[in-house]
């Protein structure tokens, strides 16, 4: 794959996560979008929850094998190192969309708050939530996150090199404000309904499990400086 080529490919898979990412706010909160969590005729129960679990399980499985070593090296005998995280970002992209298109509503609503002013109070809440996710992104680094800094190095002829962790403004206080974002921005709502719940449950459950076993590499390769951070401070919130 050729030097622009593949700056090509980096740009187009993360412009699609970026439509993706924002159909998934529509998608989540019953607005602008088509198709949302909720929306449409429940099915049989049954049927309902086997789809949307095995779609739920598939997200988490893709995100948690193609994130491990192992997968990385077989990934890069086919494709190459350059494209490896725009190849896990489009994959995501895919995952993601095949939700969109093949979720089944649920039956029933969990709370519902007609108080206009409290409404809007969580409304505005979950768009924090999904601020502190956009910013989280950029404390790290975002283009080395979704691949295109790879991509364009590449196509300017430079070395790429890993992107040093610093303890910057949220980070200061929390190891995963991305995730701590995204809880606030599922669970933030108005109004529940159990397509919503059992989206927003079954994706908190993976974020743990996920996170848990993150940390556990992480304590094996970074040792005991990524111990110290650990002991100062909170995983989703501050000393907590």
């Amino acid at each position: 794959m050729s030097r622009y080529l593949s700056f090509v490919y980096g740009v187009v898979c993360y412009s699609l996560f970026f439509a993706v990412f924002l159909y998934l706010i529509g998608f989540l909160n019953d607005v602008v979008v088509p198709k949302s969590v909720s929306s449409g005729e429940p099915g049989p129960m049954a049927t309902a929850l086997l789809a949307d679990l095995g779609l739920i399980a598939l997200f988490g499985v893709q995100h948690s094998v193609m994130a491990r070593p192992g997968f990385k090296r077989w990934l890069t005998q086919f494709v190459p190192q350059v494209v490896e995280r725009s190849s896990y970002v489009l994959a995501t992209n895919i995952v993601l969309i095949l939700t969109y298109l093949y979720w089944q509503p649920l039956p029933g609503v969990i709370w519902q708050i007609d108080n206009a002013t409290l409404a809007m109070a969580l409304y505005a809440l979950a768009a924090l939530g999904w601020l502190i996710v956009l910013i989280s992104t950029f404390l790290t680094n975002h283009f080395d996150l979704f691949g295109l800094r790879q991509v364009w190095l590449n196509l300017v002829r430079r070395s790429y090199t890993p992107v040093a962790f610093k303890e910057h403004f949220f980070y200061r206080w929390i190891r995963h404000p991305m995730m701590s974002g995204i809880f606030i921005a599922f669970w933030a709502t108005p109004v529940m309904t159990s397509s919503h719940l059992l989206f927003s449950l079954g994706m908190s459950i993976y974020i743990f499990i996920g996170v848990h076993f993150e940390e556990k590499g992480l304590k094996a390769e970074l040792g005991q400086p990524y111990r110290d951070y650990v002991a100062r401070t909170g995983r989703f919130l501050p000393s907590v």
